[in-house]
């Protein structure tokens, strides 16, 4: 069995709950206009800081995947693992959001759009998870230079086909390694970072200043756009931001290099840290449940800002961690959550 490495769980502990401060904050950076600045931009600050989360997740995945060798058929029951996950709560949210939240949503259209928009994830990682073997065969394969460009040739294509969205541009073709999304790319960027975590080029003080700057730029430019047009600004919260994609890289590299790269954790807090984790999928698939229920019944300027979202947050997660530990007490539930 692998060695845990806690600096990698460290990630997912944080990640997880900051998923949780994306989706309670963007309920609020969403009324814009009917709660105050100063809830807006408590909310806008969490948001933003929160969005290095996601981009984390595949850059796990990608750290702890791609540099391994694998047979087809151990990829092929990784694959098959999402699958009862993915149709089991995609029921869930179907019935809850057809017959609780009042939605219209038509089932028909499930391939194309998830019964509840954060399922997008397991919509991603399934086709990445698809043509894993290929990736690890080529990653086998590549030398420092390889890495070193497919990291920079990547990083400028995003950028690119960023800048060309906002201009409402979609390019005739997609750059075969990485689709049109970001994820792929994530996914990749994550095991280069681990390989090369080591590595003098970026000093640590950098990466943090990198990491701080990113942020406050976009929240920044997203405060001005915002006021500017009365209206919360969405696009420069996106994966595929330049700053988003800064922030998150910078973010797991401090992560990965903390402790010379094996961060020593005490015995009763390794216990709590793989708890955490055990769960974390399950937390992340159940979390919009309990929030979804809060909308349902209060508006966003119902609660102040400053005592909803850290409210908010903690009982999400508190109730969706117990929820999921009873779940995987149950038969089958470890293949749900």
């Amino acid at each position: 069995m692998r060695e845990k490495n806690y600096n990698i769980e460290l990630i997912r502990t944080i990640s997880f709950i900051l998923v949780i401060v994306i989706h309670v904050t963007n309920y609020f950076c969403r009324a814009f206009g009917k709660i105050n600045m100063g809830e807006y931009g408590f909310a806008l600050i969490l948001d933003t800081f929160a969005r290095v989360s996601v981009p984390c997740f595949f850059m796990i995945s990608g750290a702890m995947l791609l540099g391994r060798t694998e047979s087809a058929a151990k990829n092929w029951n990784r694959l098959i693992r999402f699958l009862p996950p993915l149709l089991f709560w995609s029921v869930v949210y179907y019935l809850f959001n057809i017959y609780y939240m009042g939605s219209d949503f038509e089932l028909s259209e499930i391939l194309a759009v998830p019964a509840e928009p954060h399922l997008w994830y397991l919509y991603a990682m399934i086709p990445i998870y698809l043509v894993l073997p290929f990736f690890q065969a080529m990653f086998r394969g590549m030398n420092d230079k390889l890495f070193y460009l497919l990291a920079v040739l990547g990083t400028g294509v995003e950028i690119v086909m960023y800048v060309l969205s906002l201009f409402g541009i979609e390019p005739y073709y997609d750059v075969p390694l990485f689709g049109d999304r970001i994820y792929a790319y994530y996914f990749m960027l994550g095991y280069i970072l681990w390989k090369y975590k080591d590595s003098p080029r970026i000093h640590t003080r950098n990466l943090w200043i990198i990491f701080i700057v990113s942020n406050v730029i976009n929240i920044c430019l997203t405060a001005m756009v915002s006021v500017g047009t009365g209206e919360h600004l969405e696009r420069t919260l996106e994966y595929g931001c330049p700053f988003v994609m800064a922030s998150a890289g910078a973010f797991f590299l401090l992560m990965v290099r903390a402790g010379n790269g094996q961060i020593r954790i005490s015995s009763p807090w390794k216990k709590r840290i793989d708890a955490l984790c055990s769960c974390s999928f399950g937390i992340y698939l159940i979390h919009i449940l309990f929030l979804d229920n809060y909308k349902k019944h209060l508006e966003a300027e119902a609660v102040s800002a400053w005592i909803a979202v850290p409210m908010l947050t903690v009982s999400i997660l508190l109730v969706s961690f117990l929820s999921v530990w009873l779940i995987r007490k149950l038969p089958g539930g470890k293949a749900i959550t």
